[in-house]
C-alpha cells in the first residue's frame, strides 16, 4: 500500500529508532515543522532520505535520492526568534520511494511504501536461539572493541541489554564512524540477523582502521551535529 509522505533530503542516513535534531531555517522546511506541529501533517511524521552522490541541490527526480529512507517522528520543536526553528525527531520505520511531487505541497513530497523486516527462518528453536545470543554476543563486543578505540570513557554509552535482535544492529552503528554508503546498506537490509552481521563486520572494519592510523574521529555528539543543518 502506497501513502503520500513530507520528504526532508539530508546528506545522511537515519536509521530506525535514532534521535535526530536538526535546525531548520530554509522557508520550505519551516513550513513543514509548521505543519508537524499544527498537525497538517497526520501523525508528525515526515521521511527522512539520503541524497545521492551525484545530487544536486534542487531534488526533482528519483535518482537523486537513495531509494530507501526513514520515517521520522517529530518530539519537540523550538521556534527561534527568527523564524527558524530547532527540533528533535526520532527514526520510526523504513520506506521505499516510489515517486517525487513537487507540486503538491511548499516542500517535496514522496510517494512510499513501508518496507518492513523479513521474517526469520526458524529451522529448530534451540539452534535459532544460539545463533541469535551468539550474533547479538560478537556484535556488541565489535561496538564495544571500536567505541574503546574512538572515543573518551563518558562519550559512549552501550545499548540496554532488553534491547532486541531486529533494532541492535541500528542502535550499535548510530555511534560508529560510518560512511554513507554504509548507513545507506544497514537501513535497506531487512533481514534482522543479516543486518546484526553487516554491522559487526562494518564497525570491526572500522575499528582496524582507526587503530592502525591511531586516528580519533569527533566524538559521537558532535558527529551527530555535523548533520543535522538542512
Amino acid at each position: 500500500m502506497s501513502l503520500p509522505l513530507p520528504l526532508f533530503p539530508l546528506r545522511t542516513v537515519l536509521l530506525p529508532g535514532v534521535p535526530l535534531p536538526l535546525h531548520i531555517f530554509e522557508p520550505r522546511y519551516r513550513q513543514l515543522t509548521v505543519d508537524l506541529m499544527t498537525g497538517t501533517v497526520p501523525e508528525k511524521r515526515f521521511g527522512v532520505v539520503a541524497l545521492a552522490p551525484s545530487a544536486g541541490v534542487e531534488v526533482t527526480s528519483l535518482d537523486q535520492l537513495q531509494p530507501v529512507g526513514c520515517a521520522a517522528v517529530l518530539r519537540q520543536a523550538s521556534r527561534l526568534p527568527d523564524g527558524r526553528f530547532d527540533i528533535v525527531s526520532v527514526g520510526e520505520r523504513r520506506f521505499r520511494l516510489l515517486a517525487l511531487d513537487n507540486a503538491a505541497a511548499p516542500y517535496l513530497m514522496g510517494t512510499v511504501e513501508w518496507l518492513p523486516d523479513t521474517p526469520a527462518m526458524i529451522p529448530g528453536q534451540r539452534s535459532m536461539a544460539d545463533t541469535i545470543t551468539s550474533l547479538i554476543a560478537a556484535a556488541r563486543a565489535a561496538y564495544r572493541r571500536y567505541c574503546q578505540v574512538a572515543w573518551k570513557e563518558g562519550d559512549w554509552t552501550e545499548p540496554e541489554d532488553n534491547v532486541g535482535v531486529a533494532a541492535l544492529a541500528h542502535l550499535l552503528a548510530t555511534d560508529c564512524l560510518l560512511p554513507l554508503e554504509d548507513r545507506q546498506r544497514i537501513l535497506e537490509e531487512t533481514r534482522p540477523l543479516h543486518r546484526l552481521r553487516l554491522v559487526t563486520s562494518l564497525i570491526s572494519r572500522e575499528a582496524g582502521i582507526l587503530t592502525t592510523l591511531h586516528a580519533v574521529p569527533a566524538p559521537p555528539a558532535e558527529l551527530h551535529e555535523q548533520a543535522i543543518e538542512n
